[in-house]
């Protein structure tokens, strides 16, 4: 059993390595700036200062918000469904966000903000036909339900895009689709980060706020009733949470897998399996981990590697690693 001390020692070097990743992130990239001459650099060189604080540091920012809004998710998800497999995205978020960008792209010529908007929109939407399609099945218990639901609105949406990359021009409405279903950040700026804020930061408070609740609602619905929560309620709050968050980190994003995925697993091994302690863990590492993902896409190649490859090839690998050495579980 781990004990308070340990976690506590972990959450120490955690946080301080996040510290250290997002402060070394402002120095790496095809315009190099040496820490020791950072601070004379930004006052007289102009093109260095715009770099950093109209460039870099948004796009750090949004990097690190992306990996804990997707770590976060992706743990109360997998809680909430007592399901190990489960990702942030996968009750049509992802692909309805993916269908929303790729309308917008043929519709409103690649606007950044209909991109935004659209795909955020259209993730919210997903969930909402998740929802009521699993109202209306007649097999299995409510999680279940909602698990098939998501499967058949996830393919719907799947399938609608791959309408869209067929009707669209070959020679600039489709690369710009592509690009966007395989991730990145190029494109953040001031705006695009700040127009996420109001959704992102009120939701991971809030499920910060409510991180032992999971707990109770991982053990069944009677149970949980029998230790005072109202399991219906307090769940579709967390999933509404979980979703809004999600669908607004993607719409700037694109399509980041496996964040939501592997990182859940990394803080229940490292941090035990209570949500008290290991969503605030996966919070700070999924953040790192998007922060330090990124930092390799846009600084290893001459030209920018689409991050969605990146965390997809490394979330593979320590996966992998993960189901070799230990089983995977998701409650206590």
């Amino acid at each position: 059993m781990t004990s308070q001390r340990s976690l506590t020692l972990a959450f120490t070097l955690l946080t301080l390595a996040t510290l250290l990743g997002l402060g070394a992130s402002i120095f790496i990239g095809r315009f190099p700036i040496a820490p020791n001459k950072a601070v004379e650099t930004l006052r007289t060189n102009a093109l260095a200062y715009q770099l950093v604080f109209n460039l870099r540091l948004p796009r750090i920012l949004a990097a690190f918000l992306l990996g804990a809004a997707l770590s976060a998710s992706g743990m109360v998800m997998q809680m909430l469904f007592q399901n190990p497999l489960v990702e942030p995205g996968f009750l049509g978020v992802s692909q309805g966000a993916a269908f929303g960008a790729a309308l917008a792209i043929l519709s409103f010529a690649a606007s950044p903000l209909w991109i935004q908007l659209s795909a955020a929109f259209f993730a919210l939407l997903g969930l909402v036909f998740s929802y009521f399609l699993a109202a209306r099945l007649r097999y299995g218990g409510w999680v279940l339900r909602m698990v098939l639901a998501g499967i058949a609105v996830s393919a719907l949406l799947a399938s609608g895009v791959g309408l869209l990359k067929y009707l669209a021009d070959p020679l600039t409405q489709l690369p710009a689709i592509t690009f966007w279903l395989l991730g990145g950040l190029w494109g953040t700026r001031w705006q695009n980060l700040l127009s996420i804020l109001p959704v992102v930061l009120p939701a991971l408070l809030a499920l910060f706020l409510a991180r032992w609740r999971l707990n109770v609602l991982s053990l069944g619905d009677d149970t949980a009733f029998s230790l005072g929560t109202a399991p219906g309620r307090e769940r579709t709050i967390l999933l509404l949470l979980s979703v809004a968050a999600t669908s607004s980190v993607i719409s700037i994003a694109g399509m980041v897998g496996w964040v939501g995925l592997i990182v859940p697993h990394l803080a229940r091994r490292f941090f035990t399996a209570n949500t008290q302690y290991a969503l605030p863990a996966a919070m700070l590492a999924g953040g790192l981990f998007t922060l330090l993902c990124d930092d390799i896409a846009r600084s290893l190649l001459p030209g920018e590697i689409p991050l969605g490859i990146i965390t997809s090839l490394i979330g593979a690998l320590v996966f992998a690693f993960l189901m070799s050495t230990q089983p995977l579980k998701t409650s206590r």
